[in-house]
């Protein structure tokens, strides 16, 4: 094939990312050995023997859905499992997605219109992002957790007014200040979404989340729930009221057009929403490692990781970074036994290059000394 201006263009584009050293490339699989400080994996889930058992007796059923839940992917299990997940995260009702990314888009995209506002963070991640692009409503950034800023950009909003953010961002790790968030919200009218991408299964006393740990149920309107994260598996839903759901199963694109996921998923998220309510001390080991790999990387020379990050640990050095400094470090780091990760532009903006460090609850105190060991 004779190039084009199109394949032109297309090799001018992937020759500046690759001369500033920011070209993604597929990495190689993960040797077999490795400590994980890198999957999203919090509290092991995916290798959990009554999840794997779960998963191994659905592979008895059809391996595909065989369509959309609106033809013949829907199922009595399917069902269930919405059914589960409300009841358990204190809503009215919830609607499955087939990942974090499609529900964000399917949301955005249907639920707010012409004429109404969203407001959302500007660390919020990118399916957020992309949802917003997809709606015909007015949006605005508002300075990440600020409040403040949040209030003055509300002055130019009209229509039905919707604020998003994420309970626990995942490129810094924060939380958001969910409970005046939702003091906010309530006083003025807003509408408030909260993706809980990671901090579903990690946070409250049965691993329901921050908006039910906080006792916020009533004040969210809908609630983003990923199953990519703690509970080790794929999918997400939208929880919040009975109308929403029944919104979204009529007006959402992403829901109506997608086939619906499979048994063995379906099978495999059930156990382990089963199994959430009894991970008590998996999680209290979590975040008491979360807090252990904190202050033993901000003990070495040259490493900064901020106070305020839990589980998602972005590790920063104090000389001068560039993309391929910290993947160099990263292919060290793995060279010796750890498998962690670098993230650089667009990811995050240039100059926040950084480590992304992701604590587990199977990981160990010794585990963690030998990568500041590393590291240093």
């Amino acid at each position: 094939m004779m190039p084009t201006p199109l394949h032109q263009r297309l090799h001018a584009e992937l020759a500046r990312r690759e001369a500033v050293g920011t070209r993604r490339h597929l990495p190689a699989p993960p040797a077999p050995g490795l400590v994980d400080f890198s999957s999203n994996d919090y509290l092991g889930l995916s290798r959990h023997p009554r999840v794997q058992a779960a998963v191994a007796e659905a592979a008895q059923l059809p391996a595909g859905s065989t369509g959309s839940r609106l033809l013949t992917g829907n199922s009595g299990a399917t069902e269930a499992l919405e059914t589960h997940l409300a009841q358990f995260h204190g809503t009215e009702a919830a609607l499955l997605f087939n990942s974090g990314y499609t529900a964000n888009l399917g949301f955005f995209g249907a639920v707010p219109r012409r004429g109404d506002t969203i407001l959302y963070d500007e660390a919020s991640h990118a399916s957020v992002k992309e949802g917003i692009r997809a709606s015909f409503a007015t949006a605005w950034s508002f300075r990440h957790n600020d409040l403040a800023d949040l209030e003055r950009r509300l002055v130019r909003a009209t229509g039905a007014v919707f604020v998003a953010v994420e309970a626990l961002y995942s490129m810094d790790g924060d939380p958001a200040p969910l409970p005046e968030l939702a003091t906010f919200c309530r006083g003025r009218g807003l509408h408030l979404v909260v993706d809980e991408a990671h901090s579903n299964g990690v946070y409250g006393p049965r691993g329901e989340g921050l908006v039910a740990a906080l006792g916020l149920q009533n004040d969210v309107f809908a609630t983003i729930l990923t199953f990519g994260k703690a509970l080790g598996s794929q999918g997400a839903a939208v929880a919040g009221p009975a109308l929403l759901r029944d919104y979204l199963l009529n007006f959402s694109r992403p829901f109506i057009y997608t086939t619906a996921l499979p048994p063995a998923t379906i099978a495999g998220l059930t156990a382990a929403y089963q199994l959430l309510p009894t991970l008590t001390a998996e999680r209290t080991r979590l975040l008491h490692l979360s807090a252990y790999l904190q202050a033993t990387l901000n003990a070495v020379p040259g490493l900064h990781v901020p106070a305020t990050s839990h589980i998602i640990h972005p590790v920063f050095f104090t000389a001068p970074n560039s993309p391929a400094t910290v993947r160099a470090v990263a292919v060290a780091a793995a060279q010796t036994g750890f498998d962690v990760r670098a993230i650089v532009a667009p990811t995050v903006p240039a100059g926040t290059e950084r480590l992304r460090l992701i604590v587990h609850s199977f990981n160990t105190e010794a585990e963690i000394d030998g990568l500041a060991a590393v590291l240093s």
